[in-house]
């Protein structure tokens, strides 16, 4: 059986357990660091953070996390982990990159435009390596590719990255999880990756929950894809109550095993604390690492979901993705 990178070496799918498929270690927004008030960037603190935001879910028996933070969101392997070690939970991190607006992407633009190198293929380049031989001098393997792409469009740079990460998944095997904006462009997503030769069972298509159309969510699954339902708690896009009712319709539809769930949630993000308006809190009070056990998963059961949809939700398909 394949093994599957994590942050502390390779394990077997079968490790994985009840997974988070779509969550944030630690993460922040490119340009923080010019922020002269943003707090200083200190490691032990930082580990100490992440932890109290992640023990709660060893009450619910959750074995593993995907982290889905790319190379320019903050992505930080040594935090990621030293949090694993000590909180005794598998944590699978990215290669990837951002959206073209709030992503890093002067570097690779300029060299495109001087026509010193293919974008596709030094992002290519970049995920193989990561991938294959490691990040940085961590000794860390990316175990997923994250892609993702902007509000009702993809753009140029985000284009070169989806081709890339088909061409590395279709090397590497690896699973590719997306990010859309908006619970937008979905279904082209999934179009360019499949065009590009990638596998539709290793795609997981991100943030789909953050559409309320069920038939935007049915055109993406009609591809033979996997999504994820992976925002629950952030309610200043759409409440809980729509992504579960969507949910709960989905898996009445048969669909249970090409959902994946979880919450997007930021253990520790980078900048000045406090960084959601207080009057837009009671939109995120639910938002934590838990939120999928304390709330959803309970509502679900309410409308007679059983149990074995929900395991196949959270062990069942995040093992079949990775395997």
């Amino acid at each position: 059986m394949a093994k599957i990178n994590s942050v502390l070496g390779p394990i077997s799918p079968d490790d994985l357990g009840i997974t988070l498929a779509h969550e944030h270690i630690i993460a922040g927004y490119a340009g923080w660091e010019c922020d002269a008030l943003s707090r200083p960037y200190n490691r032990e603190k930082i580990v100490n953070i992440c932890l109290k935001a992640l023990m709660p879910v060893k009450e619910f028996g959750v074995r593993s996390i995907v982290d889905a933070t790319p190379n320019d969101l903050g992505r930080d392997v040594e935090v990621m982990k030293e949090v694993s070690e000590k909180l005794q939970v598998n944590i699978i991190c990215a290669t990837g990159m951002y959206t073209e607006e709030q992503g890093k992407w002067a570097y690779l633009k300029q060299r495109s435009r001087a026509r010193i190198g293919d974008m596709a293929t030094e992002l290519y380049d970049t995920y193989l390596h990561e991938l294959t031989k490691g990040i940085g001098g961590s000794g860390v393997k990316a175990g997923v590719i994250k892609v993702a792409t902007g509000l009702n469009k993809i753009g140029e740079c985000e284009m070169a990255s989806l081709r890339a990460a088909a061409r590395a998944q279709k090397e590497t095997g690896v699973p590719i999880i997306t990010h859309t904006e908006g619970g937008t462009m979905g279904p082209e997503q999934v179009d360019v990756l499949l065009t590009e030769g990638a596998d539709p069972d290793k795609i997981q298509c991100g943030h789909m929950c953050g559409n309320p159309s069920l038939e935007y969510q049915l055109s993406v699954l009609k591809k033979g894809v996997n999504i994820a339902f992976d925002r629950f708690g952030i309610e200043y896009f759409l409440p809980d109550s729509v992504r579960t009712a969507n949910l709960i319709s989905l898996l009445q539809q048969g669909y249970a095993n090409r959902i994946l769930l979880s919450q997007d949630f930021i253990s520790c993000g980078f900048g000045r604390g406090g960084s959601i308006p207080a009057e837009d809190v009671k939109l995120f009070v639910n938002w934590s690492f838990t939120n999928i056990f304390r709330n959803i998963i309970p509502a679900l059961k309410k409308e007679g979901i059983t149990e074995q949809q929900i395991h196949i939700m959270i062990v069942d398909n995040p093992r079949r993705l990775f395997s």
